[in-house]
């Protein structure tokens, strides 16, 4: 076996344990501590790019900014633990889970998962915020569904759960053309964005 790659933030070592995802905002690593290897967190190296809906100025303080909003609105979200601005990184709490995605998938999305979200999607739009309700955004641990992005954006009906984020959280024909154009590409694309 190889050695791992190593990311820092702020000069700390992670090994790189795999590629948890890839996204609009960049590719999210599961990395362990080299201090205190049993422990994992999310290494998210933000890249840049043109895209058709989302308009980033700078995606540091963008993903800083929300992550305070969500959190002072009670999101549940992983923790930020530590951002380096320098590197275009940020270390994350590990949710250990599935996503929505995989549960989907799977066959293995239950009633109540659907009720959380749409409960938080509520609350958001009474702030006129909306997050991506993309299911591979979303981990289920101990049956709590987790937000694992930090995104937010300004409340459009268009982009919201009930008229967008539903259409990818059951095996409906814009999630199953989803799974057929990632899984040709890459695999691990279909992976978590946060």
């Amino acid at each position: 076996m190889g050695k791992c790659k190593t990311l820092t933030v702020n000069g700390t070592p992670y090994d790189v344990l795999r590629l948890l995802g890839k996204g609009n905002g960049g590719y999210s690593f599961l990395v362990r501590s080299q201090t205190h290897p049993p422990v994992r967190y999310v290494l998210k190296q933000i890249h840049y790019g043109p895209y058709d809906y989302y308009q980033y100025a700078d995606k540091m303080q963008a993903e800083i900014r929300d992550y305070r909003k969500l959190r002072e609105l009670g999101v549940r979200l992983p923790a930020m633990l530590d951002v380096d601005l320098d590197h275009d990184r940020i270390l994350k709490e590990y949710v250990d889970g599935p996503t929505i995605y995989e549960l989907v998938l799977t066959d293995q999305m239950r009633d109540d998962y659907l009720d959380q979200i749409r409960r938080l999607a509520k609350r958001l739009a009474a702030r006129h915020i909306n997050i991506n309700y993309f299911p591979t955004n979303f981990v289920v641990e101990n049956g709590v569904v987790h937000y694992i992005d930090f995104e937010c954006r300004p409340y459009k009906d268009a982009r919201d759960f009930e008229n967008w984020g539903v259409k990818y959280w059951s095996k409906t024909p814009e999630f199953l053309a989803y799974v057929a154009e990632h899984t040709q590409r890459a695999p691990q694309d279909a992976g978590t964005e946060g």
